[in-house]
């Protein structure tokens, strides 16, 4: 039996996983060039100040991590509310440290309210659609940024309204190393703060240079 050999021509034009994610990543001029207020919603929500590398962004997988957190402190902060120190000397029923831990808990509600409601709309959106939508900018590109930051931003809240909770009730230790302890958390708390903001400047200053 002889075998023949054929010379197969071959056009490579890349996998077809490339060809989608360049054309998903051509983004329109008028999604480039977009306002300061734009840019600053973008880099919120997707970290950078266009939406260059993420106007496909997984929106739901960003919700469902929201919504994780939040349940995480709404269910904290619930039972620091319900319940009674079961030690005397930690006392966290104060006024001013039961309302820091009520608000805590409401705002972790509506950020579990806002994060699920967001992700029920977009899971039910077609995608073909909103890509459409996002190409136009406007009223579409708002809500699609606000859907992203304003859970965010209610997460960031209750966190903050629990931790200087926790911070009152620990000033309010007699002991005096538990009180210094206290203040080494405040302390770490700040520089954490100042890092993350310095980060977010820098990051800003950079993408906005880029353009």
């Amino acid at each position: 039996m002889t075998l023949q050999n054929f010379p197969v021509v071959l056009t490579f034009y890349g996998t077809p996983d490339e060809r989608a994610l360049t054309e998903e990543q051509t983004i329109p001029a008028s999604l480039r060039d977009a306002s300061s207020f734009t840019r600053v919603l973008c880099f919120l929500a997707l970290g950078r100040a266009d939406l260059e590398d993420h106007w496909e962004t997984k929106l739901c997988s960003i919700l469902s991590n929201t919504v994780s957190v939040a349940s995480l402190l709404l269910a904290t902060s619930g039972v620091f509310v319900s319940t009674s120190s079961p030690v005397p000397y930690f006392n966290y029923s104060t006024p001013a440290t039961y309302f820091l831990l009520f608000m805590s808990l409401m705002l972790a509600m509506i950020a579990v309210l806002t994060s699920g409601l967001s992700m029920i709309r977009w899971l039910h959106t077609d995608q073909q659609w909103s890509r459409e939508q996002l190409r136009t900018g406007g009223y579409f590109l708002f809500s699609y940024l606000l859907s992203i930051i304003m859970p965010i931003l209610f997460v960031g809240k209750s966190l903050n309204c629990f931790v200087f909770a926790m911070l009152i009730a620990g000033f309010n230790f007699q002991n005096t190393v538990c009180r210094v302890i206290t203040a080494l958390w405040l302390v770490m708390y700040a520089i954490c703060i100042g890092a993350i903001l310095m980060e977010f400047a820098w990051r800003y200053a950079k993408s906005h240079k880029s353009r």
